[in-house]
């Protein structure tokens, strides 16, 4: 797989360049409340108009496709000149790509070709510049126009957020050890396929937030009114490995939780959060994955501690999700990025990827990877 740092300004020189980027970020009252995943992107789109590059930038916002773009082309402007072109056909395009300048298509799932993978829609994506890169490694467990079929009609390079997600994941692949996982967030069957898989690789894999709420259903235990899957049956197999004392490949559940006044289970309590200091205390690699609590109802205890004890283990630490990444920020622990680094511990790296972070963990692969191969 190539990387756009391989190029250099007599390859870049006048060049127009799509690049796709993962900007689908939250908007509140019209504006970016989380500029994360744009601050990622950067360094990309800086070296090429470094080398003077003429930069196209494609992104979705939203699923539909309904949503527009144009918060996120304001919030670009305090870094570079930004035109946000609605139409392809645009006669002014050209116009728009003088030195320095980017252009940002409009909200690319506006394209009923763009989901389905049409070859006839990524041909016309492709034949608005002469280099494709993709650095939307958040986005590449979708095999989407702008991000797989567009690739047979350019020439096709990694950028370097996409290059530093691969390198940095690609570590929990063949870990050190002790290596730690800790599991959080609501959708349990979407991290199916990643505890089977560190089943056996990882040393300890502690289980927290809602999807321990489906663990404690299929062991019998009352869950009152808290979130959980309504059938449990799948979790069954896995119910072999919650043992103590703690072995090779076991998981480890919340030891005390804490419930709200409607009786729903909504944090990890502080034998918990003692239990992950434990766990993690000699980890020479540690993966996180989705809250402890029910984050964006206030219950940020668990998570916020759990931030704290990652960032000044000693290990290497590698985090992902978004309510995780929110924690991070309130607290100001990565070492990722310049808007997050704060004084004192810090995580090692901060993942832009949620979905695709677990299916790349899982298996070893994207299709955006194997369209860049």
């Amino acid at each position: 797989m190539k990387i756009i740092n391989q190029l250099k300004k007599k390859d870049l020189l006048n060049k127009k360049v799509l690049v796709r980027v993962d900007f689908n970020v939250p908007i509140k009252a019209g504006k970016v409340a989380d500029g994360f995943r744009l601050e990622q992107s950067l360094p990309t789109i800086e070296y090429l108009l470094k080398n003077g590059a003429r930069v196209i930038l494609a992104s979705h916002l939203g699923d539909a496709g309904k949503k527009s773009l144009a918060p996120v082309a304001k919030y670009l402007s305090k870094y570079f000149g930004v035109k946000l072109v609605k139409k392809f056909s645009d006669p002014k395009f050209n116009l728009y790509l003088a030195a320095g300048q980017v252009v940002l298509l409009e909200n690319i799932r506006q394209h009923e070709g763009e989901k389905k993978n049409d070859p006839d829609f990524a041909k016309k994506l492709a034949s608005l510049a002469d280099i494709y890169v993709n650095d939307a490694f958040s986005v590449s467990h979708r095999a989407h126009a702008s991000v797989s079929a567009v690739t047979k009609y350019l020439p096709s390079y990694a950028g370097l957020l996409f290059d530093k997600e691969l390198k940095n994941l690609s570590l929990a692949l063949k870990p050190k050890k002790p290596f730690v996982v800790i599991l959080g967030g609501i959708k349990f069957q979407t991290k199916i396929p990643l505890i089977k898989k560190f089943l056996k690789t990882a040393d300890q894999i502690f289980i927290g937030g809602a999807l321990a709420n489906s663990f404690f259903k299929a062991q019998g235990q009352d869950v009152g009114n808290s979130i959980v899957d309504s059938d449990v049956s799948y979790i069954k197999p896995f119910l072999k490995n919650v043992r103590r004392p703690v072995r090779l490949g076991r998981i480890i559940l919340p030891l005390d939780t804490i419930k709200n006044k409607k009786n729903q289970i909504v944090d990890i309590g502080p034998k918990s959060i003692e239990e992950i200091k434990k766990l993690t205390k000699n980890a020479k690699l540690i993966l996180w994955n989705g809250p402890m609590g029910w984050f964006e109802q206030g219950a940020k205890k668990g998570t916020l501690e759990t931030v704290k004890i990652v960032a000044g283990a000693r290990g290497f630490s590698i985090v992902g999700g978004g309510d995780t990444l929110s924690a991070i920020a309130e607290l100001g622990l990565s070492k990722t990025s310049p808007r997050l680094v704060g004084l004192g511990p810090k995580i090692n790296f901060v993942s832009t990827a949620g979905g695709a972070m677990l299916d790349f963990l899982a298996t070893g692969t994207l299709p955006g990877i194997k369209a860049l191969k």
